[in-house]
């Protein structure tokens, strides 16, 4: 369904949260290459066996997205997200996938597998589609949500989730 309107009730709240999407020019701009985007492919997603801390009945595994960074790159893209905390900041993890319980990453959960070129370094940044983990473990008796890689779309620059100046100046993109 392309618009809840018609599903929306009195008693549902809304809330809304940042993409990494958003943090990708930034990589972008700073010439850290994107796999998946050379590949025409969606993030990588992978269910993590990290509990997050519950909210109420609401609970769940983290979901993270992971990019392929060369291995000399891997700092600058952890000081870049790092400066962009409100689009989910520095990564959670770098490097082995079975520390997460992603014992393959040929096999994500959401979104496409994807090719890494010679040196690069899996990278791990939390995701929103965490969301999703939770709501499909908790099973509420209702929820609207978005699917992967379909989100709420902003007037707001990338450049504005900033708060430091690490990030590069970036041009445009849709995202959050």
């Amino acid at each position: 369904m392309a618009d809840s309107t018609e599903a929306w009730r009195d008693d549902l709240v809304t809330f809304s949260l940042g993409c990494s999407f958003t943090f990708e020019s930034a990589l972008a701009a700073a010439g850290i290459p994107l796999r998946h985007v050379e590949q025409g492919r969606n993030v990588a997603m992978y269910v993590t066996d990290r509990p997050c801390v519950p909210a109420g009945r609401l609970r769940g595994p983290l979901v993270v997205s992971m990019r392929q960074i060369p291995a000399d790159r891997v700092d600058d893209a952890v000081r870049i997200t790092r400066a962009m905390p409100a689009v989910h900041g520095e990564p959670v993890h770098i490097g082995d996938p079975r520390a997460l319980g992603t014992l393959d990453l040929a096999w994500p959960d959401f979104g496409d597998p994807v090719q890494p070129a010679n040196g690069d370094v899996p990278v791990f940044w939390a995701c929103g589609v965490t969301v999703q983990a939770a709501l499909m473990a908790s099973k509420p008796p209702y929820a609207i949500t978005h699917a992967p890689g379909h989100m709420f779309i902003t007037d707001r620059r990338d450049t504005d989730y900033c708060v430091t100046d690490s990030c590069v100046e970036a041009p445009v993109r849709a995202g959050v």
